[in-house]
């Protein structure tokens, strides 16, 4: 038995590991970037890979089970990722494969009745949002805003601004995957240097816990028709069952959105399921400009278009833009 690697696997190499994945009722998810397999006569009987600080896609062959490889694999990832900086892990699995990376140092963060979460940090939620800014007071209503800011537009700030003014504070929320046009680090920038001016509001990144649509794998999903479904839900339960309690927030504030399916989507299962958690769905109409609504996807086009952008991003977006 022999262990090889690759940033990600090519050729014969990457055929082999999606065979096996397939066999073992997985599929190869495109998005990685490091895979580790142990090999047996040429022939995979372990894997594991990675995407950034989220472990995927580990399969043992049945013939092979019950012999410690998960936590090889396993040992041979997390000292990738640490070489490459990433400490904190992610790991989404099946809840009944919890039993097997419990002993490997990941705990559950949480489960739906078909993802389980799980991160290499116990506690780790917990004292993510203790490092969260709080509120100077106990005023109610708290709200709350989730957005991908790539990049921080005027249709963000209206719907902020709007939050604001209904709520005493609102917690606005920036997702940190580093995936988009413009890097988390400038997105939280943006979207700061946006809400100066507006005393009530608190800026935070997302870390790991809000979960996009293109970080979420879909891989050991057999009906992929339900992925959407299956990752609205494990994301709205978080934050219902977790992150709202925590920050007492009463309130979610979303944008009306006509144009994105994936969005109008994750809107109708936050409508479906915050209130079971006490949270009430905000919706708000989107602002429009030269009748369209304003969206970052819409900004992207025009800067690789070189268009103007009047009208759809605030100056201090505009400034970092410029500074690139």
């Amino acid at each position: 038995m022999y262990l090889a690697t690759g940033n990600p696997m090519e050729g014969r190499k990457r055929d082999q590991l999606r065979a096996f994945l397939q066999e073992n009722g997985l599929a190869y998810d495109e998005s990685i970037r490091f895979s580790a397999v142990l090999m047996e006569d040429d022939q995979i009987i372990a894997t594991g890979s990675l995407d950034g600080a989220t472990i995927k896609c580990v399969a043992v062959s049945p013939d092979h089970q019950g012999e410690d490889l998960t936590a090889q694999i396993m040992t041979v990832l997390v000292q990738k990722a640490t070489e490459e900086g990433f400490r904190h892990l992610m790991l989404y699995t099946k809840p009944r494969n919890q039993h097997l990376f419990a002993p490997l140092g990941f705990h559950p963060v949480i489960r739906t009745a078909d993802v389980l979460l799980m991160e290499n940090r116990r506690g780790g939620l917990n004292s993510f949002l203790q490092g969260l800014a709080k509120p100077a007071d106990e005023r109610q209503p708290i709200g709350c805003i989730v957005a991908n800011g790539n990049p921080f537009t005027l249709g963000h700030r209206y719907l902020i601004e709007t939050a604001a003014a209904q709520c005493a504070w609102v917690h606005v929320f920036i997702l940190s995957e580093d995936r988009g046009m413009f890097t988390p680090v400038e997105r939280l920038q943006m979207a700061q240097d946006g809400c100066r001016d507006l005393s009530n509001v608190l800026i935070h990144p997302t870390g790991p816990y809000m979960v996009s649509s293109s970080t979420f794998p879909t891989y050991f999903i057999k009906d992929k028709h339900r992925a959407g479904d299956i990752h609205c839900e494990l994301d709205v339960r978080l934050f219902g069952e977790k992150i709202a309690p925590a920050l007492n927030i009463t309130r979610r504030y979303v944008g009306t959105e006509p144009n994105c399916a994936v969005t109008a989507l994750y809107n109708a299962h936050l409508k479906l399921l915050l209130p079971q958690y006490g949270v009430e769905l905000v919706e708000v109409e989107r602002k429009m400009v030269e009748n369209s609504a304003i969206s970052a996807s819409r900004v992207r086009e025009k800067l690789l278009a070189g268009d103007c952008l009047e009208g759809l991003l605030p100056e201090s977006t505009l400034k970092i833009i410029r500074s690139r």
